[in-house]
């Protein structure tokens, strides 16, 4: 392959007037070709644009992004635009991206094999970052595969080729999306990409998260002989259809050949269920106000860690449910991957949420306090285990707050300083300051 640009070849930043020089190639497509760059005395992604895609219409956006800034730090955003008087076109720096990040595609051939925790926190994340564009009136028009990375041990997203990120509406950028993950709309050829089909793109990638299936590939699918343009855009655009429609099972999963999707889908809550159902049923009908918002999704990723629960026989990961909990009359049921009942642990009552009680559980600041950022990075506790009495748990106050508990039956209150643990027993008080919580068993 010819290359656009070669090993050790000079560029320079537009505004800041800094030289970088070019590295090993990364790889290319559509629009351009992507450089590791040295910038500055740091390591850096450089994108060429092809000749065709140099657009004045192209550097204008990108001025516009970069004048902007990123939304979050989630997304590889355009920093600063290059050029050459000796090379034809212009290209950006953007971050460059860790090893450790993984495409979701990897998932998707077991190349990978993250931890619910992981994945709930990639969710969040990406709703998170989602949201926090959308509310700048931007869209991103090509939620899919190729775009998203994360970390499969922490969960941590980044979000790439943010280049095609346009304002909410503007019709005159080309870019309608990623086959599979294009809302009905825009398969159909009624609508241009903008944030609302945008929210149909997240609800794919995040079902791709959870089941490693797509939500309208079941027994249709299967039915096409021929997976032509007029096919793709029945099964997508024209007649879609959930594969676990509660109100028609037509197109429901088949043994087989989506198993993933069939054994996935019963291990999550039902709250988690409910959202996908509501996301590919009315979501396919009403593209208005029949979507899953990006609020809602955060906040169901939130919930979904702490549900998290741990199998004593095997270890598995598995959810506490309150909706199937009480319709089994207080049965946790069994585990998932070895059948064995669940014992449930300890869990903490506080404010709207429940969060279950594990050997490696850490309350955040949005636990005690609901008007805190959402942010997994500084834990204010944990669970930690007696030094001497190992079946004596507590709750470890990592904050620099004082709290106080008070035990069943005696309304005392009791101080736990910061770098102190207490003691876990059903029906013990927690105050933190803005919410109280209480011990559950």
């Amino acid at each position: 392959m010819n290359q656009i640009l070669k090993t050790g070849q000079r560029v320079t930043t537009d505004s800041s007037r800094v030289e970088c020089v070019i590295g090993d190639f990364l790889g290319g497509g559509g629009q351009g070709e992507v450089y590791r760059a040295e910038m500055d005395g740091r390591q850096v992604a450089l994108k060429w644009y092809l000749l065709s895609c140099a657009t004045a219409r192209q550097r204008a956006s990108l001025e516009t992004l970069i004048r902007k800034g990123a939304p979050t730090n989630r997304f590889l955003w355009p920093v600063e635009l290059v050029s050459s008087p000796g090379i034809p076109g212009f290209g950006y720096i953007m971050a460059l991206r860790e090893p450790r990040y993984h495409g979701i595609s990897s998932l998707m051939k077991r190349r990978i094999d993250p931890s619910f925790r992981a994945l709930a926190t990639a969710g969040f994340g990406l709703a998170h970052s989602f949201l926090h564009l959308h509310s700048q009136g931007l869209c991103y028009r090509d939620i899919s595969f190729g775009n998203i990375f994360f970390d499969p041990q922490s969960g941590e997203v980044v979000i790439c080729d943010n280049d095609n990120v346009t304002v909410d509406g503007d019709p005159a950028s080309g870019i309608l999306g990623t086959p599979r993950f294009m809302a009905p709309e825009v398969v159909r050829g009624d609508a241009l990409p903008s944030t609302q089909t945008d929210l149909f793109s997240l609800a794919v990638l995040l079902f791709y998260l959870f089941m490693v299936h797509h939500p309208l590939e079941g027994r249709r699918e299967l039915a096409i002989h021929s997976f032509d343009l007029p096919a793709m855009t029945r099964l997508y655009g024209t007649d879609p259809l959930f594969i676990f429609d509660p109100a028609d099972r037509s197109n429901e999963p088949v043994p087989g050949h989506h198993d993933n999707a069939l054994l996935s889908w019963p291990i999550y809550p039902q709250f988690l269920r409910e959202l996908f159902t509501r996301s590919f049923t009315e979501g396919l009908r009403n593209s208005e106000h029949g979507r899953v918002r990006e609020g809602e999704w955060r906040a169901a990723m939130i919930r979904l860690r702490d549900s998290i629960l741990y199998c004593s026989a095997c270890g598995t990961e598995n959810f506490y449910d309150a909706d199937a909990l009480r319709a089994r009359a207080g049965d946790p049921g069994g585990c998932w991957a070895c059948g064995a009942p669940i014992q449930l642990p300890y869990r903490l009552r506080i404010g709207r949420s429940t969060v279950m009680l594990n050997h490696d559980t850490r309350l955040f600041p949005h636990h005690v306090d609901e008007q805190t950022p959402n942010d997994f990075s500084s834990p204010i506790a944990e669970i930690t285990v007696h030094p001497e009495h190992p079946g004596v748990w507590g709750l470890k106050n990592l904050s620099a707050e004082k709290w106080c508990f008070s035990k069943p039956g005696d309304p005392t209150p009791l101080e736990v300083l910061p770098g102190r643990a207490m003691r876990l027993d059903s029906g013990v008080r927690i105050n933190f300051g803005k919410l109280e919580g209480e011990v559950r068993v």
